[in-house]
């Protein structure tokens, strides 16, 4: 091994350590040649993806949030039509107490009242006392009609 001695005595220790640091890591560039190379960040380059990204999250989020709207908007569109059907079937003629889960069915007369039969309209024979089928219901717990089928 062959190369110049280093003498120690003199060196500048004091230089030296203005040309060093404790702690290499708090520094914003490279402290010797062998440092990886720190290349400073385009701010509006990183801006701009966190952006883009913050934009696509809050464009898919506020998609959820619509389906869940329409979702519960056609929910109430449905208790809104079984209450409809539930005041026209209690405007109507009953001549039976209904029963909880049971299905029944609501008519019109010629004379345009409402009525309520056990009789599905295809079971009726020939002599039908009705004009107009409207719809196959059950009665729900809560003493509202589900509509099942509806004469459209």
């Amino acid at each position: 091994m062959t190369g110049k001695k280093i003498d120690v005595d003199k060196l500048d220790l004091d230089l030296m350590k203005e040309k060093t640091t404790e702690n290499p890591g708090t520094l914003p560039y490279a402290h010797h040649s062998g440092s990886a190379l720190i290349k400073p960040e385009d701010k509006g380059k990183i801006t701009g993806r966190a952006v883009a990204a913050m934009h696509s999250q809050t464009d898919m989020q506020m998609a959820q949030i619509y389906e869940q709207m329409r979702l519960l908007a056609d929910q109430a569109k449905k208790i809104q039509a079984r209450v409809e059907v539930s005041e026209r079937i209690y405007g109507a003629s009953i001549a039976f107490e209904p029963l909880i889960n049971h299905r029944y069915f609501l008519y019109q007369k010629a004379d345009g009242t409402d009525f309520m039969s056990m009789i599905a309209p295809e079971e009726w024979g020939r002599k039908k006392d009705w004009a107009h089928f409207v719809a196959e219901v059950k009665l729900l717990a809560d003493h509202t009609w589900e509509i099942l089928r509806e004469n459209t």
